[in-house]
């Protein structure tokens, strides 16, 4: 039934949800990749879609910026409508010189100045982590089309103007690949609710240089992002 932030019907979503923040993101995924796309929920403009990719059903969903915005989506979408893995498809932002613009991210583990999953974890460290099936799926694919990606660390930010740069120094130290808004807390949902969950992104910025991507080289890597996300939901 429909939620506070949902109103679409029982089994309007497919098993598995493909998410970008943008829900304008949603939309081209829905139109350019998916066949027979009927638009599903639009509370608020998060529009959602469901359609067949090569013949297998699968939803497309925005999920705003930030960790509490993402993780009302999922925690909705798992235990409301039956939604069984959640793939993150956005952007990041590079700290080392080792990643470069145009990269693609594949979240192993989402590290975090959050507080959310010390609160579901009774104030412990909660490795925040990917399904290992998700991410063996995204690499497989990516290798078969011939997309060179990253798998590692990522760092979740609750301030996109973080204040103190020095942090970034920390974060390189510590092997961060890339710096957004949503992993740990998706992954926190997922695993609290049962679900399964990855973070595919591309380096749109890097914080160090001022390296932006042009808005088609931006296109160009979603497209490739997004067909590597899709390809390994056909793997299993």
């Amino acid at each position: 039934m429909a939620t506070p932030h949902i109103n679409a019907n029982p089994g309007d979503f497919a098993d598995v949800v493909l998410m970008p923040g943008d829900p304008l993101r949603a939309k081209y995924i829905a139109e350019t990749f998916l066949e027979d796309a009927v638009e599903v929920t639009n509370v608020r403009n998060m529009l959602g879609y469901t359609g067949t990719y090569k013949g297998r059903k699968i939803s497309v969903m925005g999920h705003g910026m930030g960790i509490p915005s993402v993780s009302i989506y999922a925690k909705e979408l798992i235990t409301e409508f039956g939604v069984k893995k959640l793939i993150r498809v956005g952007s990041c932002g590079a700290i080392s010189t080792d990643v470069k613009v145009r990269d693609v991210i594949i979240g192993m583990g989402a590290s975090t100045d959050s507080k959310v999953n010390r609160m579901r974890f009774k104030d412990h460290d909660f490795a925040a982590i990917a399904d290992f099936s998700l991410v063996k799926n995204a690499v497989d694919a990516a290798a078969a089309k011939g997309v060179a990606v990253r798998v590692g660390n990522v760092f979740s930010a609750d301030l996109f103007y973080n204040p103190d740069a020095s942090m970034f120094d920390v974060m390189e130290k510590h092997g961060i690949l890339g710096v957004e808004m949503e992993a740990a807390g998706l992954y926190g949902v997922a695993a609290e609710f049962g679900a399964q969950a990855v973070c595919i992104v591309t380096v749109s910025d890097h914080i160090r240089t001022g390296e932006e991507t042009t808005a088609e080289e931006r296109q160009l890597t979603f497209n490739d992002m997004i067909e590597v996300a899709l390809e390994s939901v056909l793997l299993g």
